[in-house]
């Protein structure tokens, strides 16, 4: 019986590890095509009805749809005339007191994901969220407030880089990682599991207090 228990607990448990990331990949890409193939595919749905033609939903329609309403907007976007029309467009956009708000909150953020890592400029230390305690952060722009210069850091959350604070530091506040920014992403997105070349192996850490 303790055989069974131990060949059970052997191999079922290396096959969680391997199903769950699976799985949990799975649902998510299903969620984001059903998400994504309901905006234009419901409407689409609609129209065929009111053309009196009733086929029923054609799974993936609705993406393929918004494929091509993607591509022939870039397509405009690349000459000349959708370029001033597009410039328009923003302008427009850009004046109308609510739509503003969002529209351009849209286009700043969507230009930090189309920058990449561009936008940060270097990836440091700050004592954050108390002295003594250090944490990767994203130098991304430098002011002068009231004579001082101050240094922007991002600050991600593990393991979503997407979220985090934005901060505001001296510059002797702010230490050098000696990380790239790729080998600090990378860093952020294991949660500190992967570590840079030159931090060396990772030491163990016991799970128990010491006295």
């Amino acid at each position: 019986m303790k055989g069974m228990i131990k060949h059970l607990k052997g191999t079922f448990l290396p096959g969680i590890f391997i199903v769950i990331p699976f799985g949990i990949t799975i649902f998510i890409l299903k969620f984001l095509f059903n998400f994504a193939d309901g905006i234009l595919g419901s409407p689409l749905d609609n129209l065929m009805e009111l053309s009196g033609r009733n086929i029923g939903h054609i799974p993936g329609i609705g993406m393929i749809t918004a494929f091509l309403v993607i591509y022939l907007t870039g397509l405009f976007a690349t000459n000349v005339i959708g370029k001033r029309m597009l410039i328009m467009g923003d302008n427009f956009l850009s004046r109308i007191p609510l739509v503003k708000s969002i529209y351009s909150s849209s286009k700043q953020l969507t230009k930090v994901f189309s920058e990449g890592g561009a936008s940060y400029r270097r990836a440091v230390f700050v004592e954050w969220p108390r002295p003594g305690v250090r944490a990767i952060g994203f130098v991304t722009a430098g002011v002068v407030h009231d004579g001082t210069k101050y240094l922007i850091v991002y600050v991600p959350t593990m393991p979503n880089p997407t979220s985090g604070f934005a901060l505001w530091f001296q510059e002797h506040e702010v230490y050098e990682s000696g990380m790239t920014v790729e080998d600090a992403v990378k860093f952020v997105v294991s949660g500190g599991v992967v570590l840079p070349e030159q931090y060396g192996e990772s030491l163990s850490v016991s799970t128990h207090n010491q006295a």
